[in-house]
Order: structure tokens, then sequence, then C-alpha cells
């Protein structure tokens, strides 16, 4: 595997590499099913695991960085490894080829949606395929934990972030207090008895430009782009964070979709794979067509790719500064326990009955003694679900 920077390569291994990022992110995005937890687990897998990107340091700095900006984690993820992997052109390729499998999957059901009026169930897929993710997030966090918990400041943070995560904290203060307490420690001989400041965490600059943002009102294609492109910029936190933006703007502020309506968006963008973002897709297509739902996919995902560019250069000078970098040890380590939290809200959820967990061990120990591809897993648990609902 060819680990030269891009930007040192003559130009056909350049065409290849892009030609790679393009077909690894598409694979990925047609099989990144269980929300982000289980999509940085495959990433983990397929680029470190399997080719060698990149160091396990170097992702889980990617992955906490992803943590201080709004927008889709997994997604942004993506976009810094195209970037460090292929420059410019391989951040738009990994974003892309990652969103793409869900924006055709979630249109799909969209047009049979408005034909139908109802959303097709899925039950029986998703009821094989959540347990073999549980499976592959549990899979990443053994090998992720090596990484984090380094020291005795790393260890108690992440058990400490999964205390207070379960008192109900909020992701950013979590991991922002993760990370000042870490930079604190580490760094306790310079600051003790002294004055300091702490450094800002990135946050979005975009207050200057909520009013232009607020006259996006009627819901032609303009108007959905940018009613979107303010949601991608200020939404912080999950899928149930999402669910109350768009409440807030097309059910209470602008009335043109009712709550049913949204459900069901949030429905298909949580069963198919890749970004539960590409809910956007879902009201775009419903309010405005084609047209519509590109606009409304290309404006809820484009500060991600904005946001990533700005900082993707910048995370090496963080990680070679005492200072920032304990900042990050802190931020990854907590990152490392909401992903613990978020596995355990899915095993209660995904792991019903015998024929769950026995497909939840059976892919675990897959995985962990047998190395198998999460990708054939997850096809296969997809299938013994479908079967077992059909037959019973």
């Amino acid at each position: 595997m060819n680990q030269a920077p891009y930007k040192t390569l003559p130009g056909e291994d350049k065409r290849r590499r892009l030609l790679e990022i393009a077909l690894v992110f598409l694979k990925l995005g047609l099989v990144a099913f269980g929300g982000p937890a289980a999509h940085i687990a495959m990433m983990d897998e397929e680029l470190i695991q399997k080719r060698k990107w990149l160091s396990r340091e170097m992702f889980l700095d990617f992955m906490g960085a992803t943590n201080l900006i709004p927008g889709p984690n997994s997604t942004e993820l993506a976009i810094h490894l195209g970037f460090h992997r292929g420059g410019p052109l391989g951040l738009l390729l990994a974003g892309v080829c990652f969103i793409l499998p869900a924006f055709v999957s979630v249109l799909i059901f969209a047009l049979l949606y408005v034909r139908h009026g109802q959303v097709r169930e899925v039950e029986g897929l998703l009821y094989g395929i959540k347990p073999v993710v549980l499976a592959v997030i549990i899979q990443a966090l053994i090998r992720l934990s090596k990484s984090v918990i380094k020291d005795v400041p790393g260890a108690v943070v992440v058990a400490g972030a999964i205390g207070l995560y379960a008192l109900g904290l909020p992701e950013i203060p979590l991991l922002l207090l993760a990370g000042v307490t870490v930079m604190i420690v580490k760094n306790w001989p310079r600051v003790r008895g002294k004055l300091f400041s702490l450094p800002l965490p990135l946050l979005p600059l975009a207050s200057a430009a909520q009013p232009a943002l607020e006259q996006a009102g009627r819901m032609g294609a303009p108007g959905l782009f940018w009613t979107f492109l303010k949601i991608g910029s200020f939404l912080y936190g999950s899928g149930y964070v999402l669910l109350a933006f768009l409440e807030g703007e097309f059910v209470s502020k602008l009335g043109v979709l009712g709550m049913p309506q949204i459900l069901d968006a949030v429905a298909v963008g949580q069963f198919t794979p890749g970004p539960v973002f590409t809910t956007a897709t879902f009201i775009g297509y419903l309010l405005g067509g084609m047209g519509g739902a590109a606009a409304a996919t290309a404006g809820i995902f484009l500060p991600s790719f904005v946001l990533v560019f700005a900082l993707n250069p910048l995370i090496p000078r963080m990680r070679a500064s005492t200072w920032l970098g304990a900042l990050l040890d802190g931020v990854n380590a907590a990152s490392l326990a909401l992903m613990a939290a978020v596995s355990l809200k899915l095993g209660i959820s995904s792991l019903l009955d015998a024929v769950t967990i026995v497909l939840f061990l059976a892919a675990l120990a897959a995985l962990l003694k047998f190395k198998i591809n999460s990708f054939w897993l997850i096809l296969a648990g997809g299938l013994i679900g479908f079967l077992v609902k059909a037959v019973f």
C-alpha cells in the first residue's frame, strides 16, 4: 500500500488513489447501517486494519475533531479521511461517495411514499442487521480503547464520561469538560498557582448569516437549500436532535408538514444505510420534487465539507502542542465513552430474543477470532433476519 502523501504522487498514481477513495467510501456507504458509532467502527476496520491508510492515533484525532464542530460525525470523519488520503479532491470524493448510497435509497423510499402514502416496512432486515452492527461496534471499542486509554487520566475520563452521560450531561459539554480536564491534569506543573486562559473550541461562526437564512421561507429548491444549510450549520447531536430541528422549522414555523410526515422521514433516514441526515433528502422530495431533494441534501451537508476543509490542516499542529494535544486526548477519551454508551443503548434495542443474541455472539466471534469482514456479516445478518421474520 503506497503511503506517500497525495501531493507527491505522479499523475497516474494520483488518479488511482482517487479511484480507490471513491470505491472504498461507496462500499462503506452501502453497508453503513447502525448510526455513527457503527460507521466509525467500519471505517476503523476498513481503513486502519485492512488498508493501513493512517495510524489509529491520527484516526482518533480526526474522530475527536468531528465532535467539536456541528454536523454528522461519521460523515465528517469520512471527509477528514478522504482529505488525508487524497487532498481536496479526496475530501470531495469521500464525502460524496459516502453520502450517495443513502441519498439514492432515501430518494427511492420518498418516491414510494408519495405514491403509496406510507413507508414500506423493512423490520426483518433491521432485526438481523442490528445485532451484527452491535458486534462491529464492540470490536471497534476494543481496538480503539488500546490507543485511548494510555494512562490513568485517560481511564478515569472514559469511566467518568460514561457516568456523566448516563446522568444526562449533553454530548458537547461532556466532550469539552473531558478535554479541558485532561489538558489541565497533563500540564499541572505549568498551571499550578498561575492564571491561564483556556482555548475555545471551534464553533460555527454563522450568527452573522442568521438574518439571511431566516428568509428561507417558501419551499422551492432555494428555500429548502437555505433552511437545511441553517440546520447543518447549527446542529450538534444525534438524529433525535435533528427531529427537534425539523419539527421546529417545518411543522411549527413554516407549517408545510405534519409531525407524522416528519417521523416517517426520520424513520427512513434511520433504516437506510449511511448518515441519518439524508432525512433531508426525503423532506426535500416531499416539498420540492427531485430538485428539492438535491437542494436539501446539499444544504445540510455543505457545512461539514467547509468546516472539515478548514479544520483538517490544523489537527497535526494541535497534536504537536502540549496543551491542545492534551485537549485532544481528553476529547478522544470522551468520544470513546460516548461510543460505549451508544452501544449499550443499541444492545437494549437490538438483543430482543434468542435469535438476535445468537446472531450477536456469532458475529462477535467471527470478527474477533476469524477476522471476517463486517460487510459480509451485515449482509448475512440482514438475510437471516428477513427469513426469520418471513417464516415466523
